[in-house]
């Protein structure tokens, strides 16, 4: 019976025997582990600094398109401020324009006057 079962000591032996066996499968496993996983920290950095960068790229491109924008509206204000300022300074000129002729149609007018009364005047003398 005894060739057949194995005594304490051997199932001691072999049971330590396993977990050696265990923990230099552990082991290997670690440092693969730890390899790929500093590659994947490697990435995650890597993914990380990509990112700032693209934030960095978009705000700096929303930042120019709103200058861009503000500088068009001012271009736009300025536009309109100096059609207003022609569009008044043609009024003006409209309106003088038209008092000159007005003023000359009155003295146009008072000449006729002036000419009947004249010539009633001349007649009845």
């Amino acid at each position: 019976m005894s060739g057949k079962e194995p005594s304490f000591a051997d199932r001691m032996q072999t049971a330590a025997k396993a977990k050696q066996a265990q923990l230099d499968k552990m082991r290997a496993t670690a440092l693969a582990n730890a390899a790929q996983s500093a590659a994947r920290q490697t990435a995650r950095v890597d993914t990380a600094e990509a990112r700032q960068i693209r934030t960095a790229e978009r705000k700096n491109a929303k930042r120019v398109a709103a200058e861009h924008r503000a500088a068009l509206r001012a271009a736009e204000k300025a536009g309109l401020a100096r059609a207003a300022a022609e569009e008044e300074a043609r009024k003006e000129a409209e309106s003088i324009a038209q008092g000159v002729a007005d003023a000359a149609l009155k003295k146009d007018q008072k000449a006729a006057r002036d000419s009947k009364y004249a010539a009633r005047k001349a007649r009845q003398k």
